[in-house]
């Protein structure tokens, strides 16, 4: 029997996609964690966003890639410190360019249980003076592409273009192909209610705890978090063009505000998935 070739190449790559999901060291969604099981949280990447020749947002007098590499330091440090049995892993520890899909296999190869991307926000006026200059903290998990909701996916993402060989790099993150989408949405399916329960419960440090205003949890296509096999949230922790929120990101009380929050919602999660 002779078989169509579209039809030949849907059984090729759902063959090698059970062979991917067979050999893969997945952290185990909550839903198929039975009551018995060993189970145990204990690996957090931390992702301090940009680096390098990557700058990143800018604000007045600093850029994003400084103010994250303190903030995922202090929260590391925090971590360490407060939180017994569960180590911390950076993907950089300095100002060094890092490629996105680095870090994702930074993140896996460490086993991690749970991926934390510290970014920080801008809006499209850049440092003009504009009244009412938009605020506040944004939690993106990963999802598929929606069209006209992508802001700031596309910025996020902006920093392949640095990269030698990012064709190459990032053929796989093409979802017109049958193979990667399959694939993709494996992820996305087996990590989508964890990252997203994370992402509700920073809200509600941030939000509740905090007082911070918040532009919610949102479902984009950020590559950083396409590949990582564990739930994953990127915190974009403020607007460093906004000049209150730029002085809030840099002062030691806004970064361990900050930092505090993330470490109540690391607590509930745990509690949430019994893994605490």
């Amino acid at each position: 029997m002779i078989l169509d070739k579209k039809l030949f190449y849907i059984i090729v790559n759902c063959g090698l996609l059970f062979l991917f999901l067979s050999l893969c060291s997945f952290t185990p969604g909550r839903d198929t964690i039975p009551a018995t099981s060993t189970f145990k949280f204990k690996t957090i990447i931390i992702d301090a966003g940009h680096g390098g020749k990557d700058p990143g947002a800018r604000g007045s007098y600093s850029n994003e890639k400084t103010v994250t590499l303190a903030i995922a330091q202090r929260l590391k440090a925090a971590i360490d410190s407060q939180i017994i049995s569960v180590k911390t892993i950076m993907t950089r520890t300095d100002d060094t360019f890092i490629p996105l899909n680095q870090r994702s296999a930074i993140a896996n190869q460490s086993h991690g249980n749970l991926f934390i991307s510290i970014h920080c926000n801008s809006s499209p006026e850049g440092n003009a003076a504009v009244a009412h200059k938009r605020k506040g903290v944004l939690l993106l998990v990963y999802g598929f592409h929606r069209l006209k909701e992508q802001e700031e996916a596309v910025r996020e993402n902006s920093s392949i273009f640095i990269e030698k060989d990012y064709k190459q790099n990032y053929e796989s993150y093409d979802e017109s192909d049958p193979s990667n989408l399959i694939i993709l949405n494996a992820y996305i399916q087996k990590y989508r209610k964890q990252s997203i329960l994370f992402g509700d419960l920073l809200n509600t440090e941030f939000v509740d705890t905090n007082g911070r205003e918040s532009n919610g949890v949102k479902e984009q296509g950020v590559l950083v978090l396409a590949h990582s096999a564990m739930p994953a949230v990127l915190i974009e922790t403020g607007f460093i063009n906004n000049p209150e929120e730029e002085d809030y990101l840099n002062s030691p009380e806004g970064q361990n505000e900050i930092v505090q929050s993330i470490i109540k919602a690391i607590n509930n999660y745990r509690k949430a998935i019994g893994a605490l």
